[in-house]
C-alpha cells in the first residue's frame, strides 16, 4: 500500500500562499522541543492510536517526523482506518521553512 506524499518545499509553498493544512507532528517531546512547523499540532506517534477522536475522515491531514520513516507508518495505519492522510518526505530533516519552539 501506498501513500500520497508531498514534499517539504511543497508544503512551505502551500503554507505561503496561505492555504489551511492540517498538520501533525507525530515526534517525540524532546525532539519538537527543539522546534517544529508553527502551523502544526504535536501528537506523538504513540498517541495517535488514542487520538483517533481528533481526526475527521473528510479533512486531509499531513504527518510529518524527523525522517520521514515514523510519520509514514502513522499515515499507512490512519490510512487504512478510512482517513484522507499525506506523509512529508524526508521529514524536519529536510525541512527549511519557519520552525518554533513548542509550548506546552
Amino acid at each position: 500500500m501506498t501513500v500520497k506524499e508531498i514534499t517539504p518545499d511543497e508544503l512551505k509553498e502551500k503554507l505561503s500562499k496561505g492555504e489551511t493544512l492540517n498538520i501533525v507532528d507525530v515526534r517525540e517531546d524532546d525532539e519538537v522541543a527543539e522546534g517544529m512547523i508553527p502551523e502544526a499540532v504535536h501528537i506523538k506517534m504513540g498517541d495517535i492510536p488514542d487520538q483517533l477522536g481528533y481526526f475527521q475522515e473528510d479533512e486531509p491531514y499531513i504527518f510529518v517526523c524527523r525522517s520521514g520513516k515514523r510519520s509514514e507508518n502513522v499515515c499507512l495505519y490512519l490510512q487504512d482506518k478510512g482517513f484522507d492522510v499525506t506523509n512529508m518526505v524526508g521529514g524536519m530533516l529536510k525541512w527549511t521553512g519557519d520552525t518554533k519552539p513548542k509550548t506546552k
